[in-house]
């Protein structure tokens, strides 16, 4: 992919992940943190570990301000201000939603869902940057089997928004990375479910030991 994208909260355990995949596929990639030092030092181990990898660190201002594509990959408390944060810099572009409203985030259950008044965290985050074409995705892949560089991750990613050619560049996104399969399941409204799904796979987590569990849809190809 040319264009260049931003990953706001690439400090985090799913946008770090997110960055080595796509660094290693050749994507130049921008990683955000409310903290400049903290993305420089993320910046710089991706840098260290794939070689020739195109990756900068910068506030989450700046990075937004650079990028077409910006990721978002905060928690669910941290979704409105970090979104607050970047508006006035990324006033129109894709936005790629990841947020998963689990009621952890407010001392809660991680096998529980918040109730969000817009629906879900993705048309929250299409109210709070109205000229901004939102997608969401990478809500039930494990953030450790992207971090182990040895594993391919074994998981479809369900894309839902309302404008297809933003889903489309985000499913090319999610195509790079090997194990991972692009699908779209929708409008943006459907996020609500894929959001929810999140709870349910942490609890076959729990129940069946393991952290790498995903979704395969059967019957497409």
């Amino acid at each position: 992919m040319d264009e260049k994208v931003a990953i706001i909260g690439g400090t985090g355990d799913l946008g770090f992940g997110l960055a080595l995949r796509w660094a290693k596929a050749g994507v130049s990639l921008i990683i955000g943190s409310r903290e400049a030092a903290k993305a420089d030092e993320a910046a710089g181990r991706i840098r260290a570990s794939i070689a020739g990898a195109n990756v900068t660190g910068s506030a989450n201002a700046d990075a937004a301000a650079q990028a077409r594509i910006v990721a978002v990959t905060v928690p669910f408390a941290a979704q409105a201000g970090t979104l607050g944060g970047i508006r006035k810099a990324f006033a129109s572009g894709i936005l790629v939603d990841t947020t998963v409203p689990l009621a952890a985030a407010v001392g809660g259950r991680a096998t529980r869902v918040l109730g969000v008044w817009e629906g879900s965290c993705a048309q929250a985050a299409q109210a709070l940057l109205p000229g901004v074409r939102v997608v969401s995705a990478f809500h039930n892949v494990s953030a450790e089997s992207l971090h182990d560089m040895d594993t391919v991750p074994d998981c479809d990613v369900f894309l839902c928004g309302d404008d297809a050619e933003a889903k489309q560049k985000v499913a090319s996104l999610v195509n790079l990375i090997p194990g991972l399969r692009a699908l779209d399941a929708g409008g943006l409204e459907m996020s609500r479910i894929c959001e929810s799904m999140t709870a349910l796979l942490i609890s076959l987590n729990r129940r069946y030991k393991t952290r790498h569990s995903g979704f395969r849809v059967t019957g497409i190809k």
